[in-house]
């Protein structure tokens, strides 16, 4: 048995036990002052990927205003609630941490726009799918190490990036998961990881948890950014699934002369911010309550004992995650959908689109002298190169550009 870590915190039987992590791709000399899953989180903080996130739209481009999220914050708010709840549930709290960090490192400029655009321009290689690149990001393209490429993380990580969302192959994987993960199954192949990340079985608790913890994070702050956006108002959150009982309470709850103050604006700020933590308790305490439900019926002894398993263990309660489902059909209509946002996003898939298809005609229009060593490769190579450097764009860095290449900027509103 190894020995126990001087900086490792106790967990549960079936947690991943940090002192008993099975290594890295490329071995290294244990850290003294951090255990493997602490240092796997200090070199994704330390990424430049992970800074990239600042400029990388989560719903509202950035400068549509100072205090939309993006991509970075919606990845620090995952962290901080996947933290809690693996705090509740005995798990290693690094682990679930440095998960949720690294989970949307691969995403391209413009959020899910960007990543379609790209989708579509990679369909006869193999396509395009961010958590697939998160992965192809942590293990090749950073370069910050003089043994390696990479970051070479731990094995838990990599396999937590990996299936956070489910099995990829084998009859407990998502409908259609098959498909939409062959390009991450190509990359596990390629790095020669496939036996050990066990592809036909869930992630252990600590990437169940950073995956639930993206679904409460992104459900509640897009509300808000919504709200905050003239998407929403007060009154449309209060007929919403889920939400309006929240609403309702809050109201209730209001003392003085709170509800008829002269600056609505900011009444109605105020109260969905009491909705949306409001919210945000309540579902983690269905998710832990579920989770220990489930734990209790499995029975578990071991972090393989949930891998193992027929179905996840995090999850959210039957009537939950219906009410949830209602909610986030709430804000595809109002949000996501919306003529505003849709008329943004299309002009975002055109810039990417149009950048994809300049630097593959002629690789030369690649900054930086990028496209002479991508010259003389075969297409399949070349639009690998060209679609992993659009993916690292910023999406201001993508606007530029695009501005560079034909003469003009393009107007994103």
């Amino acid at each position: 048995m190894a020995a126990r870590h001087p900086m490792a915190r106790p967990v549960a039987a079936w947690a991943l036990d940090a002192s008993a992590s099975r290594g890295r791709l490329l071995d290294e000399p244990p850290c003294p002052m951090r255990t493997p899953f602490q240092r796997d989180r200090d070199r994704i903080v330390h990424a430049t990927a992970f800074r990239r996130l600042t400029y990388k739209t989560q719903v509202f481009l950035h400068h549509e205003g100072d205090h939309f999220r993006t991509r970075l914050t919606h990845s620090l708010e995952v962290a901080q609630i996947a933290r809690a709840m693996a705090r509740l549930l005995g798990l290693d709290e690094d682990l679930a941490e440095a998960l949720s960090l690294a989970h949307d490192l691969g995403h391209p400029p413009f959020g899910h726009a960007g990543e379609r655009a790209l989708d579509r321009a990679m369909r006869a290689w193999g396509g395009f799918d961010h958590n697939a690149h998160s992965l192809r990001i942590v293990t090749q393209l950073e370069r910050k190490y003089a043994r390696f490429d990479g970051l070479n993380l731990t094995f838990e990580t990599l396999e937590g990036l990996a299936k956070h969302n489910g099995p990829l192959i084998g009859p407990y994987a998502r409908a259609g998961a098959e498909e939409a993960s062959a390009e991450m199954r190509a990359l596990i192949g390629e790095l020669g990881v496939a036996d050990a990340l066990a592809l036909d079985r869930f992630a252990p608790a600590e990437a169940q948890v950073a995956a639930i913890a993206d679904d409460i994070a992104y459900t509640n702050h897009d509300i808000d950014d919504g709200l905050r956006a003239g998407l929403l108002h007060l009154a449309d959150l209060a007929t919403a699934p889920m939400a309006g009982d929240y609403v309702a309470a809050v109201v209730a709850s209001a003392r003085g002369d709170f509800l008829t103050r002269d600056d609505p604006a900011e009444r109605d700020r105020r109260v969905f911010y009491e909705v949306n933590r409001g919210m945000i308790t309540a579902m983690i305490e269905h998710v832990v309550a579920e989770t220990r439900s489930r734990l209790k019926a499995l029975a578990p002894t071991s972090a393989d004992d949930i891998r193992r398993a027929t179905m996840p263990v995090v999850a959210f309660p039957a009537t939950q995650r219906e009410a949830l489902e209602g909610l986030r059909a709430f804000l595809f209509e109002r949000v996501y959908r919306s003529e505003r946002i849709m008329r943004v996003m299309g002009k975002a898939e055109q810039v990417v689109e149009a950048l994809f298809a300049t630097y593959m005609a002629d690789p030369a229009h690649l900054p930086g002298g990028r496209g002479r060593p991508i010259a003389p490769l075969d297409d399949a190579r070349r639009a690998r190169f060209v679609a992993d450097f659009i993916a690292g764009m910023t999406d201001r860095f993508a606007l530029a550009e695009y501005a560079r290449l034909f003469d003009e900027p393009i107007d994103l509103h």
